[in-house]
């Protein structure tokens, strides 16, 4: 068996915005390498379809839950789902996202809510709801999908940026509290990737605007977010953790123009 699958093979992921983009991409990846997957996205009738296509094609057992990640009083419920039907979870990847791109001007508190809140405090408290069945399985890892604007900053969308700026800092912090059981904490900070959320950018600005800069000359596909996030949730990442992968084909270090 390939290292890359041999962690825990019966140990279950949650994947937080797994019905489409990064989320789904990294929910493949890792039933590819025969770890039982839950799909927990917003929207419950593509949950479910994209739980009920990955058990098909990967054949492992895969759950589909609608859950609001703007709130928190899902999340027990979810994870009681979620362990009965994995029987054991020791994993979370978190790629559920909010991307409003409203500058300071017309940004209003319920808009910059709604982002936080999803983006960045639904983290800690569905790590801290599995905590212990993390700590129940060896090589438990979490990830946290993070973005190049917690870098470089974004004037169009600070509440988007911020978010991703305190899951490097809340990364770093669960990394040093979850250490004590074994558990791994870090961060992939995507560039430009062509997903659901991003394509009405590039449609709106063309692939050009942003490759123009981009060492690699094109836009990343969710599937190279994904073999990070699989290999950061493997053995073979058993002594990586409180670190950030940045993923973006050579953007942050571009001097291009």
């Amino acid at each position: 068996m390939n290292p890359a699958t041999s962690h825990s093979p019966l140990s279950g992921v949650i994947v937080t915005g797994g019905a489409s983009g990064i989320g789904l991409a990294s929910a493949e990846a890792l039933a590819a390498a025969g770890r039982p997957v839950a799909i927990w996205d917003l929207r419950a009738a593509d949950a479910e379809r994209v739980a009920h296509d990955i058990a098909s094609r990967f054949g492992v057992t895969c759950i589909g839950l609608g859950i609001d990640l703007c709130g928190t009083d899902g999340i027990d419920a979810a994870v009681a789902a979620t362990r009965t039907a994995l029987h054991s979870i020791g994993g979370l990847v978190h790629a559920a996202g909010v991307s409003l791109a409203i500058p300071l001007e017309d940004l209003d508190v319920p808009q910059w809510d709604t982002v936080l809140n999803v983006n960045l405090r639904a983290l800690p408290f569905v790590v801290k709801a599995i905590r212990a069945d993390l700590a129940t399985n060896a090589g438990s890892a979490v990830v946290g999908i993070a973005s190049i604007n917690a870098t470089l900053g974004n004037w169009m969308n600070p509440a988007y940026t911020a978010s991703k700026g305190g899951m490097l800092s809340l990364v770093r912090s669960l990394a040093d509290d979850l250490g004590r059981d074994g558990v791994r904490v870090n961060a992939v900070s995507p560039g430009q990737i062509r997903t659901p959320m991003m394509q009405p950018v590039l449609d709106h600005l063309s692939d050009e605007a942003f490759t123009k800069r981009i060492l690699l000359g094109r836009i990343g596909e969710p599937r190279e977010i994904a073999a990070v996030v699989r290999f950061l949730l493997s053995d073979e990442a058993s002594y990586v953790t409180a670190a950030e992968i940045v993923v973006d084909g050579g953007n942050i270090s571009s001097q291009r123009v």
